[in-house]
Order: C-alpha cells, then structure tokens, then sequence
C-alpha cells in the first residue's frame, strides 16, 4: 500500500484516456504555443541532456517549441512544485527521475505542493541499471565473498555516494537484503565518491553502469553484480545480483516526464506520443545508449502504473533506511 507521502500523480480514471476525437476543441487543437519543460537539476548533466534531445524532436511533433528552463534544488522538489502548481493545460512540463517523483517527496517534510494530487504522468522516457563495484583493496572475486567478508568484519566496510541519491538507497537495499553491516559515507554527488572508490577510501559503491564502466574496463575497479533482473549488455560477464546471491533484488533508475494533474487527457495523449516518437529515433537512443540507458516507451496508463510502483518501491527503502532530510 503506498504511504501517504507516496506520489500517485492523481487517478486517471479510464474513462479519461479515451481517443482525443472526443475531447474538447481545445485540447484537439492543442499546442498552440510554445511548452516550457522545467529540468529540476543543473544544466549539463544526463537528465538535462536527455530532456533537451526529446524536446527537439517534440518540438518536430508538435509544431511548437519545448523550451527547456533549468530550475535545480532541495532534491528537485523545486522545479516538481512549480509545475505542480502551473495551469493544468499542458504548457508546463517536468523532465522528472527518480530522485525527483520517487525519492524527495518521501524525504522533504514540507514540498511546497500535494504530491499525491499535484502531478501526473505523462510519459516514461528512461530506464537503467546500476553496478556494484569494489576497490581492489577488497581481495574478494564475487558478491558472495563481499558478504562473507562484511559479515566477517562488521563496520569495517564503507560505501559512498551522494545523500539521498538512487545509488545511497541501492546500497542501503543491499545492506538491507544481505544482511550486512557496511557505512555509509555521503558525498556531495558521484564524481567525489567515485574519486574515493579508486583511491580506496571507500571500499563499493552503487552507482549507473555509465558512471562506473570507463574504470570498471580500465581495470581499476571490479564489478561484483548489477542492479537490472537480466544482465546488461555493456556488462556481459557481470551477473545480476540475484544471480550472485541476493535473491529480489533489483532496482534501476528511470527518468519521466510530468505535468500537473487535471490536464485534459487528450492533452496528455498527444504528448505521450510525441514523446514516445521522440524514443524511437536513432539519435536519441544513440545519446541514452552513451549513458547505459534505454528508452522507456509506456502510454499513460501504463507511465501511471509504472511511476505509482516506483514510488511505492523507492518510498520504502527509504523508510527502512531512516534516511531523513529537512527542508
């Protein structure tokens, strides 16, 4: 059951995606300006990218321009609480992920908006797994021997990364399900924590693939296991983590495009399938396959069913964590 700080993104009753030739004119006419898409973190960084590539394509669909606004902070929340709040029409976009519709409304006690009737999905754009790796300072060959060697030496292992972030939670739920005891150490974001990892002042870390590959195949780090239910194709020889031996687990970390909840369903519909045309093409699967990432293509029912399960998912590690953040 999902708590009460869960993100539902508000219920699209079925009656509600019926095809657009019975909206309203105004939604069939729909866009006839410009959309603006809020990007809640800095400007230059995968979500960004990502979410600049699809608006071009979008802007092709749609016969209107996407225009990007960077607007970062208080783990997304910002950017998510101005479109929570924007006119429910479809000209206020949000590139959304993980952090920002899954983690932060559980984390924040005061966000600015209802996360549970404030937005709704509009489309699903990217998916991912992550890698664990350790320093080599670590002399174990698998995931088996890091939880025989943690269970050995209670505390004396650290992991690392940035507060809060998928990559913080992904260890904690491995600390959860096998059963160890290793410390977190938080970091401002992954580049200082990555930095750590190979100099070994942390032993493992979580983190995406994309992060972690370059010193994985430089020989500076090993991967033990990755986060995904089948093992990822730029790491062919690493084994999942229920396949190295912690059975349930998986978890990636996606990226998703919201608005506010009450727009006009056929409004949605539309730009849904802008979206998910914007996913099909070459260069934009060439651009998230440099991340070690794949579209997500759902149509809003299922952006809706996805997007509530995640949240339920990523609510309770966080829960179980206990990792708290004031605003």
């Amino acid at each position: 059951m999902l708590t009460k700080r869960a993100i539902v993104f508000g219920a699209i009753a079925a009656a509600g995606l019926i095809a657009a030739a019975t909206a309203p004119t105004g939604a069939q006419s729909y866009p006839t300006k410009p959309i603006k898409m809020i990007v809640p973190f800095p400007p230059g960084g995968p979500i960004d990218s990502i979410g600049r590539l699809i608006g071009q394509h979008m802007t092709g669909e749609l016969g209107q321009n996407i225009v990007i606004e960077a607007r970062p902070g208080a783990g997304g929340t910002l950017g998510a609480n101005a479109v929570a709040n924007a006119p429910a029409d479809g000209y206020t976009l949000l590139m959304g992920s993980t952090t920002t519709l899954s983690i932060s409304p559980h984390l924040y006690k005061n966000i600015g908006y209802d996360p549970v009737k404030g937005l709704v999905p509009v489309a699903t754009v990217s998916i991912g797994a992550m890698v664990l790796a350790v320093n080599p300072s670590v002399q174990v060959s698998d995931l088996k021997g890091l939880i025989a060697f943690a269970k050995a030496n209670p505390g004396k292992l650290n992991f690392g990364a940035g507060t809060a972030s998928p990559p913080h939670l992904a260890g904690e739920l491995f600390k959860q399900m096998a059963g160890v005891n290793v410390v977190f150490v938080p970091y401002r974001g992954a580049a200082p924590a990555v930095t750590d990892l190979l100099g070994g002042q942390i032993q493992f870390m979580v983190d995406a693939i994309g992060t972690l590959r370059p010193h994985i195949e430089a020989g500076k780090i090993k991967a033990l296991a990755v986060t995904s239910t089948a093992r990822n194709p730029a790491l062919p020889n690493v084994p999942t983590m229920i396949e190295a031996g912690v059975p349930g687990y998986t978890l990636d970390f996606w990226t998703g495009v919201a608005t506010a909840n009450g727009t006009p369903p056929a409004v949605i519909a539309k730009l849904n399938g802008a979206i998910n045309n914007a996913l099909k093409k070459p260069d934009v699967q060439a651009a998230m396959a440099k991340f070690v990432i794949r579209p997500n293509i759902l149509n809003p029912a299922e952006a809706v069913k996805f997007m509530e399960g995640e949240s339920a998912k990523w609510g309770q590690i966080v829960k179980q964590a206990g990792v708290k953040l004031a605003n």
